[in-house]
């Protein structure tokens, strides 16, 4: 990934990737410039999902405990377990 993708913000970042999709869905460009887009917009979804991802990992709640205490849990670790928890109601 090229130095000025790392600087990009999320916002911009999805900003840019809905500007592409607007002029893809026109239908406009020539093939070669739309080639160019798609691959943009790929790179693109890349950096806003990589961005969500750094942070859903940053999020952190506070729940209760089995025991009644209150403790700090990772969003992502809370999520991870309630879809393993849903793929196991769905073989059984």
């Amino acid at each position: 990934m090229a130095a000025k993708e790392k600087e990009i913000s999320f916002e911009e970042a999805l900003n840019e990737l809905e500007q592409i999709a607007e002029k893809l869905e026109r239908g406009q460009m020539t093939l070669e410039d739309s080639i160019k887009a798609y691959e943009r917009g790929m790179d693109l979804k890349k950096i806003c999902s990589e961005r969500l991802k750094e942070a859903e990992g940053k999020i952190e709640f506070l729940a209760k405990a089995p025991d009644g205490k209150i403790v700090k849990e990772s969003a992502i670790r809370e999520h991870k377990e309630k879809e393993k928890k849903n793929k196991e109601e769905i073989l059984f």
